[in-house]
């Protein structure tokens, strides 16, 4: 079994000062094999805000997979935006904006989703879809494959409507067939576990889509500061989430999920 802990939208610039030594405790106390941060690390990608991104990173659990979210790219310096995009990212959080951490039991690939042109949508392209596809083909069987993106392939609305990453129904649909488990996402600041089944309906397939809340942000939108813990096995997934108590003046945890696989989908159990 691996612990994975899943961090979304720090948003360093706004975020909460109250939060950080807190967050930073609980996630120590998780011993994870693996930290994700699912995207936006910053407000509003300035080097200042990029550094304290990268000082409170400094300070996480290693191994980590860190993806950009929309606010990584800037937003008014149009210019920048246009020729550089992201400049200040490389520089200040990684070269690479796809990592990866793989060992004998999961294997997580980062995939971004963040786009010059797109001033809060997100998209994924017929390129990243072929080199996810050769990347789980090249792993052992048994391997769990889980997928961090910023912006979600699935979300709990059903009608439709809801804002997914651009080209989610294609890039499902290469996913139920090289077998991607689990897909950690964020941008909504709120959390949520769930089958995509209902959504992305693949004969015999459908992966679980994992939300996160916003981390340190004081841009709520409702929801107070979480993260979630992840214990993943061959045959199951436990999502904890751990959610802000200002009165106890740390990360409590709140709520625990349980799934596991039933004929390639997932169940509660």
């Amino acid at each position: 079994m691996r612990t994975l802990v899943h961090l979304s939208d720090l948003h360093f610039g706004r975020t909460d000062p109250a939060v950080i030594e807190p967050l930073l405790a609980r996630v120590q106390a998780s011993r994870p094999d693996c930290v994700v941060v699912s995207g936006d690390l910053t407000q509003r990608a300035r080097v200042d805000q990029f550094r304290h991104a990268r000082a409170f990173l400094d300070r996480l659990p290693r191994p980590q997979v860190v993806v950009p979210g929309n606010h990584d790219v800037p937003l008014y310096r149009v210019l920048e935006r246009i020729l550089d995009p992201f400049g200040n990212y490389r520089r200040s959080i990684n070269e690479d904006l796809e990592p990866s951490f793989i060992d004998e039991e999961i294997a997580v690939l980062g995939v971004n989703t963040a786009r010059a042109m797109t001033f809060k949508g997100g998209r994924i392209d017929d390129a990243q879809i072929e080199s996810i596809r050769c990347r789980i083909a090249a792993l052992p069987s048994g391997t769990t494959k889980i997928i961090v993106t910023h912006h979600p392939f699935d979300l709990p609305d059903v009608t439709g409507k809801a804002k997914l990453v651009g080209r989610a129904r294609q890039a499902m649909e290469a996913f139920s067939t090289c077998g991607v488990d689990l897909l950690l996402a964020g941008h909504f600041h709120t959390s949520h576990a769930g089958d995509t089944s209902s959504r992305h309906d693949f004969p015999g397939y459908a992966a679980l889509a994992v939300q996160a809340g916003t981390a340190t942000s004081t841009r709520s939108r409702g929801e107070v500061n979480a993260f979630n813990v992840l214990r993943v096995s061959e045959e199951s997934v436990s999502v904890e989430r751990h959610a802000w108590h200002a009165d106890a003046g740390a990360f409590l945890l709140v709520q625990t999920e349980r799934f596991r696989q039933e004929t390639g989908r997932w169940v509660d159990y």
